[in-house]
């Protein structure tokens, strides 16, 4: 592993990475000694395929921290990668040991305003799915949720409502966010938004039926 190691030939997306990794599997998921990943390495150097075959071949952990408690999302340089990481499954809204989420931290150093602008856009959308399964998990007893597969064309707009989207980001801005309080006002938020949607679709449906 000192002859050939795999954090340099990550960097550098070398050819001879792949082979090396697939005679020791276990490398793919190995950490330096400050926790620094050949996740974040691919995703830093944007090396987008490398990062999928990662994931996906090797099944390392997307979501994989370094010593600062950081995933790869937090060294994206490109909106690209920040992409390809979301749909792998990494957790935008984890927070490092400084207790910033990737957007936030990049935002406070004012690096990569192509990334935070990304972030910045898809960040109530992923609250909102991750708040809504959540939701229909703890639904009270009595109060049926039906939703299908969910998608972002159908279930959840990619473009959020612009209310909707505000109201989202004023409670991810309150200090108790994180906070039994602030996760239940947002439960009840989404709560009300797959209520409002419901009761538009009955009426669509009523609509079209008549």
């Amino acid at each position: 592993m000192a002859s050939q190691n795999p954090f340099l030939l990550a960097a550098d997306n070398h050819p001879a990475l792949l082979p090396l990794l697939r005679e020791n599997p276990a490398w793919a998921s190995a950490q330096d000694e400050h926790g620094y990943s050949l996740v974040h390495a691919a995703a830093s150097y944007n090396h987008l395929d490398l990062l999928r075959t990662l994931i996906q071949e090797f099944k390392v952990d997307v979501s994989i921290k370094d010593e600062d408690d950081e995933t790869a999302l937090f060294v994206v340089e490109t909106p690209e990668a920040a992409q390809a990481l979301i749909e792998l499954g990494v957790d935008v809204n984890h927070r490092g040991e400084g207790g910033l989420t990737a957007r936030e931290k990049l935002e406070a150093d004012a690096e990569f305003p192509e990334v935070v602008a990304y972030l910045n856009s898809i960040e109530p959308t992923t609250i909102l799915k991750d708040s809504a399964a959540e939701a229909i998990s703890q639904a009270p007893e009595g109060m049926k949720i039906t939703v299908g597969t969910m998608n972002e064309t159908e279930d959840i707009p990619s473009e959020v409502d612009p209310e909707f989207r505000r109201r989202i980001e004023e409670l991810a801005q309150r200090s108790d966010f994180d906070t039994p309080e602030g996760q239940a006002d947002l439960r009840k938020l989404v709560e009300e938004a797959l209520l409002d949607r419901g009761l538009a679709e009955d009426r669509n449906v009523r609509q079209k039926q008549e």
